[in-house]
């Protein structure tokens, strides 16, 4: 069982909240094994709707697999900095020092640099406060323009919705892109938004297109990376002809049904080896019959 812990700030966004906390307890009714929680330095915590929440002031017991996520709160500047104790601060910097990770959506990545977690790190936050947060933590890097940025068991976000974003990247890197897929769909959501980002999950970033032959194909890629596809199979997927389908998918895409497939395997494996899998155990894990091709593909792959 993963916890997902969100810590509320005086006027948070709602939707930097719900968003997030939509996808991980939808994926906790699909069987995925989420609990989520909300803590607060005080139990009643306004929102910038002028909706008041109820959060627990006990911080649950928190694993290397569990997740820390600070929804962002209405400010047009990060000088006005929203109370937040050291002692909350520090839980921050020890969770992600015992080997957890930690999020954030929109302003909630002035409390992670406040934390320390963005020195030296790459992050990124709303197009507004991408200046000040990067006049405010010299020592990060800012990336803009992008829906959001891991580094190191740092996620940050933009603004607003592409919390969702973020979670359902989470979800594809620790679950598979199908089950990625499988909970924006039941959630009516855009899940096919393109992040501009090389980090981003392939599931979203080679969505983009209007394609539904190539998305079904898409579906089939994603729900069986690991096996061996044919481009034979893949075809009678999309009911199309091998050559029409590659035509359709390169045009769609940027890459071939192969190429694609290969970007989720490595994806997959790239996450493995983060947690502690050796290159050949995450290759064979993923699908490829020794880590020679692992390697390869993960020498040519952008970050």
């Amino acid at each position: 069982m993963t916890r997902v812990v969100f810590l509320l700030v005086p006027g948070l966004h709602l939707l930097d909240l719900a968003g997030p906390a939509q996808v991980f307890s939808t994926a906790a009714d699909f069987g995925l094994g989420y609990r989520t929680g909300y803590v607060a330095e005080r139990e009643d915590v306004s929102s910038a709707q002028g909706l008041t929440l109820r959060a627990s002031t006990s911080w649950p017991a928190l694993g290397a697999g569990d997740l820390v996520v600070v929804p962002g709160w209405r400010s047009t500047s990060l000088s006005v900095e929203v109370p937040l104790h050291r002692s909350t601060l520090d839980r921050l910097t020890a969770h992600h020092a015992a080997g957890g990770t930690v999020a954030s959506v929109c302003a909630g990545a002035d409390a992670l640099g406040r934390a320390g977690l963005l020195d030296g790190r790459r992050c990124t936050t709303h197009h507004d406060l991408q200046e000040e947060l990067a006049h405010r933590y010299p020592a990060a890097t800012v990336v803009r323009d992008v829906l959001y940025v891991q580094d190191d068991r740092v996620i940050t976000s933009a603004g607003i919705a592409s919390g969702i974003d973020l979670a359902l990247h989470l979800l594809a890197v620790r679950h598979g892109p199908a089950a990625a897929a499988r909970v924006a769909r039941d959630m009516v959501v855009y899940a096919r938004r393109n992040g501009d980002e090389p980090q981003a999950s392939a599931v979203l970033r080679h969505r983009s297109h209007l394609s539904d032959s190539v998305h079904r194909v898409q579906d089939r890629i994603d729900a069986a990376f690991a096996d061996r596809l044919t481009l034979t199979d893949l075809a009678t997927t999309a009911g199309l002809s091998e050559r029409t389908l590659t035509r359709r998918f390169t045009e769609a895409t940027g890459l071939t049904p192969l190429r694609y497939q290969q970007e989720l395997r490595v994806e997959r494996a790239e996450h493995l080896i983060t947690h502690g899998t050796t290159v050949e155990a995450a290759a064979r894990e993923v699908g490829f019959q020794d880590a020679r091709m692992l390697r390869r593909l993960r020498a040519r792959t952008p970050g």
